[in-house]
């Protein structure tokens, strides 16, 4: 590979990584690289005019190197902040919270692998609307945070126990997946038809 190609897979690697960031040594690794050639590629990057005047600047701290928004776009973001909430949940994260709801507690990299892609984001859309709570930590490598759902969940899809969620009659994980997606999506609209 040429360094153009290995810039443009670790720009990739690093937006995938989001807010854990990518390590030295998963650069390395993924890249078949040095940890040192992978040290000097990051830092290669950090420092070129990709990051001067783009949106995106990559930061490190320590051996790990994260995506962070350039600060001529802070006002910006805090604008973006500030407008209400939007009362509908997007799909990914209506899938998320079903997954939550059905195996809590469970952790991020449990919800990732039931969905097949990365749910930070849903979960943070989540947690931020109260749907959802950190639940400690799992007894794991890492100690990892636990999730659950909250009593704002229950009144948010107009439940009063978690034994009214439908019971999921297969045992297929892609099929479970789209009836409990059904389910809160059908829960969502008419709650807010109620609401509005």
């Amino acid at each position: 590979m040429h360094d153009k190609e290995i810039e443009d897979i670790l720009e990739a690697l690093l937006y995938v990584c989001g807010d854990e960031g990518l390590s030295i040594q998963d650069a390395a690794r993924v890249l078949e690289l040095t940890e040192d050639d992978a040290s000097n590629v990051l830092l290669s990057c950090k420092e070129t005019a990709f990051n001067v005047n783009r949106g995106l600047q990559i930061k490190q701290a320590g051996d790990r190197f994260f995506f962070i928004s350039h600060k001529k776009a802070a006002p910006y973001i805090e604008k973006l902040a500030e407008i209400p909430e939007r009362s509908a949940l997007s799909q990914a994260a209506l899938e998320t919270l079903s997954i939550v709801a059905y195996n809590q507690p469970v952790t991020r990299t449990e919800v990732d692998d039931i969905r097949g892609v990365k749910s930070e984001r849903a979960m943070q859309t989540l947690l931020q609307k109260a749907l959802i709570a950190e639940a400690g930590r799992a007894q794991k490598t890492g100690r990892p945070i636990l999730y659950q759902t909250t009593n704002r969940f229950m009144e948010y899809f107009g439940i009063s126990s978690l034994e009214e969620l439908p019971e999921l009659s297969t045992t297929d994980n892609e099929e479970k997946a789209n009836d409990a997606d059904l389910f809160f999506d059908s829960l969502s609209f008419s709650n807010n038809e109620s609401t509005s």
